[in-house]
């Protein structure tokens, strides 16, 4: 029997923890913050479950990973449709054939794809450098200018001809009225919300928690109390940043009780113009189906920042440079952290949706244990 010190109650955390008690080992889950379930944590306001850090819509294509987390929640059939507003002009989202007819006035696909190709051509048939260049090929110029340029400046904080071309590489197009952003057959809302996954995955007599607990005010205490430690906190604060910092993008949510029943008649909008300086609203009832306290509704802004030490970081910026710096940690930790497996967003710097989390947790459960 080992014994399991995991640092940060967030998905990865709490999968790995759930997995190891089922195995007969202690675990102990320490978390920073003042609640479990980390940036899925979501909370309820006037009978809504509110997502506390940005919009959560389980998705994913794998039904192993479906069957996984149903065990947790019941699901309900919420569809991610999210719309963009550029100057109070509506489009739907992801770019269809909504889209296009409303940006051309074209009806069929073969009119759609005619003009794309034909904004494609400004490219001469050049291999995409940058973002710019990559949506340019994707959808042509006008989409890009009115619906991708100033949208993605805002939340990188950088030009879009500064930014890989790989951001974007996935970027839904559809010659289709279908306004489904995923591909995936598997989507979803968990009734009730989120923080119910991570409470029974932790629900457990081999795993203790406790939370407002920050791992490096006993960093060396804990090295050496336990067998194992699992972070999914960033590797470079892990070793103290002594190769340098790795880059995030950071967001600030302004969240708002109203007195009104509906606010915007949808669960996203996306505001694609730079003078906007939110990115998106979130009217949380409608992930819900409208299911809340009448005449009530929860919106949350979110803010793109730039990342400072001490703030929460939300995405890593998988450049090159990062990239490289990245595996100088992961060296490291092989030299110098052997009994430590890092894990998630931070541990792995690399941005994962909540499926892939959950794989990439069971992968280390295997690597771990054994099938």
């Amino acid at each position: 029997m080992t014994n399991y010190l995991v640092v940060g109650a967030g998905l990865f955390g709490a999968t790995f923890a759930h997995e190891a008690a089922k195995r007969g080992h202690k675990v102990h889950v320490i978390e920073k913050r003042n609640h479990i379930a980390g940036n899925i944590y979501t909370k309820e306001i006037d009978g809504i479950q509110v997502h506390q850090y940005g919009a959560h819509i389980f998705h994913t294509s794998k039904k192993e990973i479906w069957d996984y987390v149903n065990q947790f929640a019941e699901f309900n059939r919420y569809t991610n449709s999210p719309i963009a507003n550029f100057h109070g002009e509506i489009y739907n989202m992801p770019f269809n054939m909504n889209t296009f007819n409303k940006l051309w006035g074209v009806i069929t696909p073969e009119e759609a794809e005619k003009k794309i190709e034909e904004q494609r051509a400004v490219l001469h048939g050049k291999r995409p450098e940058n973002l710019e260049e990559q949506a340019i090929s994707l959808v042509g110029t006008d989409i890009y200018k009115k619906l991708v340029k100033e949208y993605t400046e805002k939340q990188w904080g950088r030009d879009a001809k500064e930014l890989p071309p790989f951001i974007i590489k996935r970027l839904p197009v559809r010659f289709t009225y279908d306004n489904n952003y995923f591909n995936d057959p598997y989507q979803g809302i968990p009734i009730g919300g989120y923080t119910q996954i991570v409470e029974k995955m932790l629900d457990d007599d081999n795993i203790t928690v406790e939370t407002n607990t920050d791992f490096f005010d006993k960093k060396d205490e804990y090295l050496k109390d336990y067998d194992k430690i699992v972070f999914t906190g960033m590797i470079d604060q892990f070793f103290d940043y002594k190769l340098g910092e790795l880059e995030y993008r950071s967001l600030r949510f302004e969240t708002e009780e109203l007195d009104v029943d509906n606010y915007q008649g949808n669960a996203v909008v996306n505001y694609t113009d730079k003078e906007t300086p939110y990115t998106r609203i979130i009217e949380h009832k409608h992930f819900e189906f409208g299911k809340g306290d009448k005449g009530k509704t929860v919106i949350t802004k979110e803010y793109p920042a730039t990342w400072h030490r001490g703030d929460e970081p939300y995405y890593p910026i998988n450049d090159a440079k990062n990239n490289a710096l990245y595996k100088k940690y992961v060296e490291l930790a092989q030299n110098e952290a052997d009994n430590v497996i890092f894990g998630g967003r931070l541990g792995q710097y690399r941005y994962y949706n909540m499926d892939q989390v959950i794989g990439a947790a069971l992968v280390t459960v295997e690597q771990e244990f054994g099938k």
